[in-house]
């Protein structure tokens, strides 16, 4: 049984405006009252970031359980800010200055990476999930990168950027593009291969150190996991259920596969995949992450789907998967739900859409409520930037 974490990002915007506001400090003191202390809840690179890291988790129930506690948390103290808290890959609209965290590591990033700065408004879910050493981290991370594209286009919850509609599902993964060791990660040989060229990238463009490092997925610097980075931050709880049982599923696929496994795909697919399912989300068609070739989204979801089969009855999940995942397909991607709610109604019904999102309200019929259980008191240490 795979042990997984989740790092869920979070920002908080001005309920009229929708710009990102600088309380993330006066939030936390406030989370703390309800026992999430700092260790749970970090500062992120800007003053309207937060960072909740569960703890160390084993079974749907408790996981559904600990992302529910704190969101409900977190909800009341902006509520009492008076302002919205929102799981959004991008706000719809951002500040003229960059409002870094007074602290030496992002004040160091800031000043290293210039303009860039002032356009980091962006906000990433990071799953991780438990591998028994570096050796078998790095088989999985191999595994892994076949199907990035598929888990980008799942978690697609990125459409708007300074007031308007990009016309992108993730505009956070195009954002993301831009520093110096962000994309799909290169194949390694082994583990000695990985630190080997992990190493040489210190120093380098916006690595000062290894929790710099950009990639989609990756080795943690602090934890015996593999970190999935691939995906926006989400609206609710279920969705970011969907995608770290998924995840946890692909690492233990990938410690059985068989001989028949397909070969890697070229690193230029697997970039222009990235690239298209940022795009396309799960609104057209993506490639597929076995024959690369362009098919429906549900189809690259349904192969993601039969290539974990296994590994989900075997981790007891194969059910609520099942299920989350027709819902996603069926309801749209959070870049269409956000879509929807601000072409319906403005940003009025946009904000109103966030802040009952952060509950779940806004997606009452999926199969979350009931499944609860104990928390683990591990919680994670995040070591993101994004």
């Amino acid at each position: 049984m795979l042990t997984f974490g989740i790092e869920e990002e979070f920002v908080l915007l001005d309920r009229s405006t929708l710009v990102p506001v600088p309380i993330a400090a006066d939030i936390q003191r406030a989370l703390a009252n309800f026992n999430f202390g700092r260790t749970v809840v970090q500062s992120e690179f800007l003053r309207c970031q937060l960072e909740y890291s569960s703890p160390v988790l084993m079974h749907f129930d408790e996981a559904a359980q600990a992302l529910w506690d704190f969101r409900s948390a977190v909800a009341q103290c902006a509520d009492e800010y008076g302002v919205v808290v929102a799981g959004v890959g991008t706000s719809f609209r951002n500040p003229a200055q960059a409002m870094v965290t007074e602290e030496g590591r992002y004040i160091a990033i800031a000043e290293s990476i210039g303009i860039l700065a002032s356009e980091h408004y962006i906000n990433g879910l990071h799953i991780h999930v438990g591998v028994p050493g570096r050796e078998a981290g790095v088989v999985s991370l191999n595994y892994l990168r076949q199907w990035l594209p598929t888990l980008l286009a799942m978690s697609a919850n990125s459409p708007f950027w300074c007031g308007q509609d990009t016309g992108f599902s993730s505009w956070r993964a195009i954002q993301y593009r831009r520093w110096s060791s962000a994309g799909c990660p290169p194949e390694f040989i082994d583990a000695i291969d990985y630190e080997k060229r992990i190493l040489a990238l210190i120093g380098l463009g916006v690595t000062p150190d290894k929790g710099s490092i950009s990639w989609s997925a990756r080795l943690s610097a602090r934890h015996p996991t593999v970190e999935i980075r691939v995906a926006d931050a989400q609206l609710d709880p279920s969705t970011t259920l969907l995608l770290a049982l998924i995840v946890r599923a692909l690492v233990l696929a990938s410690m059985t596969q068989s001989e028949t496994v397909p070969p890697d795909p070229a690193p230029e697919l697997l970039d222009a995949g990235l690239w298209h399912a940022a795009r396309y989300g799960l609104s057209a068609q993506l490639v597929h992450p076995l024959h690369h070739r362009l098919v429906p989204a549900s189809e690259a979801v349904q192969s993601l789907l039969d290539a974990a089969h296994l590994a989900l009855e075997v981790l007891g999940d194969l059910a609520i998967v099942t299920a989350l995942a027709e819902q996603l397909l069926l309801v749209g991607t959070g870049a269409d739900r956000q879509r929807l709610a601000f072409n319906t109604a403005g940003k009025v019904g946009l904000a109103s859409f966030l802040a009952r999102s952060i509950r779940n309200d806004s997606s009452a019929d999926l199969p979350l409520a009931g499944h609860l259980g104990p928390n683990d008191p591990r919680p994670l240490e995040s070591d993101s930037l994004d």
